[in-house]
């Protein structure tokens, strides 16, 4: 009994030892990295004004699609913002060919962008808050900013893989059918937006319904794409959607920072699982 008893002591000791290693160097290298993979991040999301990197560079983006070239264009960002916008569009009835683009004095604010940006800062802003000469004291104190910084990672890449869900009301009301010269046509809404490592545009060709129409009028409700078919209803007047052009060019920078999000999420969790090992030590052993 008592060499057993020997045994486990000499064990705990051994854990401890590794525990104390953990808090006191493995966790603050761990930090460093994700500090390091972080930064790397957030400098895709160079903007104009932030530090000594100058105004953030204009990239041209030709608009393309698989299944038509009833759309074509090309889109000038610039960090966070669409700068230009230059849009020719075919319609399916005649063959007419329409064009429009972005007045010159205006820029388009993706929200996306500037949310995920935010959400890398705030993440480095709580790693930079631990530097080395902090000393952890448990492992729940770990645990807590590991959660915290994986809550704001998770934000970062959500607003960038889950598109807002709009309504056609919501689409026609956007600033962004205001942004164009000549003005869009009133059959014509426009909606552009962050998906994954693609910035999509989309143009919806509407037609107004009969006050006699024997259709049976139901509002489509919130969606990423709308289909054709779907009805809403715009000052006083019902319309339906009668064509849809899906048309998006990807934004490598954009796949560089998802992929630096989830290389970082892997890290905390890695090191959430090695501090959950010694659990049974956290309530009455700090080190």
């Amino acid at each position: 009994m008592a060499t057993v008893m020997a045994a486990t002591a000499a064990e705990r000791a051994v854990l401890e030892e590794e525990f104390r290693w953990l808090l006191h160097d493995e966790v603050h290298a761990v930090l460093k990295q994700l500090q390091d993979i972080l930064k790397e991040a957030s400098l895709r999301f160079t903007l104009p004004g932030s530090g000594t990197e100058g105004p953030a560079k204009q990239e041209n983006f030709i608009l393309g699609s698989c299944g038509s070239d009833q759309v074509k264009g090309v889109l000038t960002l610039q960090g966070d913002a669409l700068s230009q916008a230059d849009v020719n569009l075919k319609m399916p009835r005649n063959n007419q060919l329409l064009h429009f683009a972005f007045r010159e004095d205006k820029q388009w604010k993706l929200q996306q962008i500037q949310d995920a940006r935010n959400h890398v800062s705030q993440a480095i802003y709580l790693l930079t808050s631990r530097d080395e000469s902090y000393q952890f004291k448990t492992g729940a104190e770990v645990l807590k900013l590991m959660d915290a910084v994986m809550l704001q990672l998770t934000r970062a890449r959500n607003r960038l893989t889950t598109p807002a869900t709009l309504t056609l009301p919501e689409i026609a009301a956007s600033g962004l059918t205001r942004m164009f010269a000549p003005a869009l046509p009133s059959d014509l809404l426009v909606n552009v937006y962050i998906n994954l490592n693609k910035l999509c545009l989309t143009v919806y060709q509407l037609h107004a319904l009969q006050p006699n129409s024997t259709k049976n009028f139901r509002p489509a409700g919130g969606a990423v794409l709308h289909s054709p078919g779907a009805m809403f209803e715009w000052g006083s007047q019902r319309l339906e959607v009668s064509h849809v052009h899906k048309v998006e060019c990807v934004i490598p920078w954009l796949n560089d920072a998802l992929v630096y999000f989830t290389v970082s999420l892997q890290l905390c969790q890695q090191l959430k699982d090695k501090i959950s090992v010694f659990s049974s030590y956290w309530s009455y052993r700090p080190f």
